[in-house]
């Protein structure tokens, strides 16, 4: 059996779901752009891609909420780069975006999996 071409099996995200993505990779720690990016891909076994034109306009948004700050810094390869970290406001944030993510999680179940009890 042929194995389907990566594209194929990478899942588009639910409008919001982004803000929710970012927020938790910054809560391991400081990253650039690429590197969210990078922590979003690798830890979601590659079923996730973040192109840059979703991403930046996302953490430019994060940022005028105050949930990131943003700094430029050197990178190892010499470059300029801006890294994003977590705020104290984007912590708390995160704790809601989560609880609204677990409770969206709930209800996709209850319709994929309804109690024999229920409403037929």
């Amino acid at each position: 059996m042929a194995k389907a071409p990566r594209y194929e099996t990478r899942i588009e995200l639910l409008q919001g779901t982004l803000d929710l993505l970012i927020l938790q990779t910054l809560q391991w720690g400081p990253r650039h752009g690429y590197g969210i990016t990078t922590a979003i891909r690798a830890n979601s076994g590659d079923a996730l891609q973040v192109d840059t034109g979703s991403l930046y306009p996302a953490l430019h948004r994060l940022e005028r909420q105050g949930w990131v700050s943003a700094t430029w810094t050197v990178a190892d390869s010499k470059q300029r780069v801006r890294e994003y970290r977590l705020t104290a406001k984007g912590r708390r944030q995160l704790t809601t975006e989560r609880s609204k993510w677990e409770r969206l999680q709930t209800a996709i179940a209850g319709v994929l999996n309804p109690q024999k009890t229920g409403p037929a």
